[in-house]
């Protein structure tokens, strides 16, 4: 039988992180309608929460399980959970099943970047894989994106289980083309699977991003934050014991490794802060409506595709990693520097807005396929699966509980704005603008965090390029 080329291959991968980028943020604006259509407001927050926490404490396990049995055999299963919990969400006949649905479905999708930036170590060579990944990481950034809009459409011209079922044949497709594909055995290992590691890690962070929801009331959050806090100590002590741990601590022993990590949590907080409260702004405080407000955060779509491709190109020319890596995270400085400064003076010219949208989006273009190859690079080849999970991990971490502790910080700034019930919407959207430049406020200092990290990256790319077990 014929093996399938390796651009048909490649665009499966982009197909599925396409898929997996949508399905985070489609429903954004198609949950009003859902929740009125199965009768469940109360759980609505839910269908955001259970996929963001499935597909989160999933990826170290996936990473682990690559460095044992290889690429191949853990795509076709992170495609075929996702086709699943797809097929289950378009069949969902209340809220509670749709909850569950979407849970089944985070557990597929939190596998496909992780997996993806694996199979492209093993579908082209070096000077190569650092272009591909950033394609990869701009295909799921710009859905990401995109997410809102084309769940608007959708809703204008369907159901929104079409949300979820044109996920359906996609990923069928993608399941028999990757099938197909042959690669090279795993190394062997001969040390039993860290069960304990696997289980305490994803129950630490379920329970720290249940942390983040307010509306579970300050009893359960302060139970949670401290389960979660506990968990991780737990956790820490089995791994620096364990033989073959699921996510080796060593690895932070490497500088560049380290900060990665912190530039990976980071970019996180960056990403969503933009996607979620630019658009929120955009829409409640100047009233645009969906599309509009898409059309005003085209730039930030734009920066990450030409930083994606500018990043490529730099890391396969061999450009130094540490001025590539401060020229990122000083570019997203400059543009939520930009953002916060429109807020604060001319805070109805969306113009500006879009403006400093560009910046941000070619720092995050550049950074995002950045730290995957240079965690490759820092960890040792029967460690390469878990060492690419990891940046992913904390970016969808940082990503999730960023946006949860901005977005309460939000939502007290406007509570203590002195707005009488009768202000004029000018007002209103004066009060927003301002807690937004907050937000902006934060998320640039973040990005110097990320810039204060980048000096421990090595100064040029070193000669030898990690290589990743096969699938």
């Amino acid at each position: 039988m014929n093996r399938p080329a390796t651009s048909t291959i490649y665009s499966m991968l982009a197909l599925m992180l396409a898929l997996s980028g949508l399905d985070q943020t489609v429903l954004s604006t198609a949950l009003p309608t859902i929740a009125q259509s199965l009768h469940g407001q109360s759980l609505a927050p839910w269908v955001f929460s259970t996929y963001l926490m499935a597909s989160t404490a999933v990826i170290p396990l996936y990473g682990k399980l690559v460095d044992r049995v290889g690429v191949r055999p853990m795509l076709l299963l992170s495609t075929g959970l996702f086709a699943l919990g797809s097929l289950a969400c378009a069949l969902a006949a209340s809220m509670p099943i749709l909850v569950a649905a979407r849970g089944l479905q985070g557990l597929g999708g939190g596998g496909l970047m992780t997996l993806a930036m694996l199979a492209v170590a093993t579908l082209y060579p070096p000077a190569e894989r650092g272009r591909r990944m950033a394609l990869l990481g701009s295909v799921y950034s710009l859905s990401t994106l995109a997410g809102p809009l084309a769940g608007a459409l959708l809703l204008q011209a369907t159901s929104w289980q079409a949300a979820f079922w044109i996920n359906v044949p996609c990923t069928a497709l993608a399941w028999i083309v990757l099938s197909l594909c042959a690669f090279a055995a795993p190394p062997e290992t001969r040390h039993r699977l860290d069960v304990a590691g696997a289980a305490l890690l994803p129950a630490a962070l379920v329970a720290l991003l249940l942390a983040t929801r307010h509306d579970l009331g300050p009893t359960t959050t302060t139970a949670a934050t401290v389960a979660g806090i506990a968990l991780l100590v737990i956790w820490t002590y089995v791994e620096r014991r364990a033989e073959d741990p699921l996510l080796p601590l060593a690895l932070f022993r490497s500088a560049p490794f380290a900060a990665t990590a912190v530039m990976s949590a980071a970019s996180g907080v960056l990403l969503f802060a933009a996607v979620v409260f630019l658009p929120l702004y955009l829409q409640r405080g100047l009233g645009f409506g969906v599309l509009n407000s898409a059309l005003h955060t085209l730039p930030l779509m734009l920066g990450i595709t030409i930083g994606a491709q500018l990043g490529g190109r730099r890391l396969r020319g061999g450009a130094s990693l540490r001025v590539l890596a401060a020229l990122a995270a000083a570019s997203a400085v400059l543009g939520f520097a930009g953002l916060a400064a429109v807020l604060l003076f001319a805070h109805d010219a969306a113009w500006g807005l879009a403006v400093a949208l560009s910046p941000l989006g070619l720092g995050l273009g550049v950074m995002f396929p950045l730290v995957t190859v240079v965690a490759q690079r820092s960890a040792p080849p029967r460690q390469i699966g878990i060492a690419t999970a990891t940046p992913v991990m904390l970016r969808s971490l940082g990503g999730g509980l960023g946006v949860a502790l901005l977005g309460e910080s939000l939502a007290q700034h406007i509570a203590q704005m002195p707005i009488a019930s009768g202000a004029s919407h000018a007002e209103v959207a004066a009060a927003m603008a301002t807690g937004v430049a907050a937000v902006c406020t934060w998320c640039a200092v973040t990005a110097l965090v990320a810039l204060a990290a980048s000096r421990a990256l090595p100064p040029a790319q070193r000669a030898r390029a990690a290589t990743v077990a096969p699938a």
